[in-house]
């Protein structure tokens, strides 16, 4: 089975999610999601206090163990993903299968940033989204879906959120091979990326 990897990168809350969501909708049971939030380390593997913790920074994040899952889903092979908790900020006693498909799609705010992860990816994707509306929207979500206060969301957009997407995030858009503004917002980009998608998967059966 032909496989195609599709990495999609953008700063917090810029719609990254969304248009991996649009792409699962048209394609279905051809697109399995990994999300570079489920391979963060376990708070147990920092060596600083939990609230000193930069949650942005690329060493946050297990690329070792996403880059062998990729590998095997691109054999053909099902993996067993980690269940990160982001309430208590640790990986939790249960896995969830992730099974073999035609297309794969990785996302998260740093999915551009890695040499390693850019190897895999056959499309490189950056959501490009106004600060503000970002903000907002990060506001939002980590209220209602992490438990977070106002006040804790705002420290960490200050103190690691902002300045991580400037030296990190942000950077990582040159490496893109289309940049979406607008987020998973803006129709006619994501109508354009499905079907050059569906050209792609035609031409691996070959039509």
């Amino acid at each position: 089975m032909e496989v195609l990897i599709i990495g999609i990168g953008g700063g917090s809350a810029s719609g990254k999610s969304t248009l991996a969501q649009i792409l699962k909708s048209s394609f279905r049971d051809e697109v399995s999601i990994l999300r570079l939030d489920y391979y963060y380390h376990d708070k147990k593997y920092f060596s600083v206090p939990e609230e000193k913790i930069n949650f942005d920074h690329p060493d946050a994040f297990e690329i070792g163990l996403l880059c062998e899952h990729l590998q095997k889903l691109r054999q053909g092979k099902g993996v067993n993903r980690p269940v990160y908790s982001f309430k208590t900020n640790s990986r939790l006693d249960e896995y969830k299968e992730v099974k073999p498909s035609r297309i794969i799609i990785v996302e998260g705010i740093l999915t551009l940033y890695y040499q390693k992860l850019r190897d895999f990816f056959d499309l490189k994707i950056y959501v490009d989204t106004d600060n503000d509306i970002r903000l907002l929207r990060r506001i939002t979500r980590d209220i209602k879906e992490r438990g977070r206060t106002l006040k804790s969301v705002k420290e960490q957009y200050l103190a690691t959120v902002k300045p991580m997407h400037e030296q990190f995030v942000e950077p990582s858009k040159s490496k893109a091979d289309i940049i979406i503004p607008h987020g998973g917002l803006n129709e006619i980009a994501n109508d354009l990326l499905i079907e050059k998608i569906k050209g792609h998967l035609l031409k691996n059966k070959g039509v």
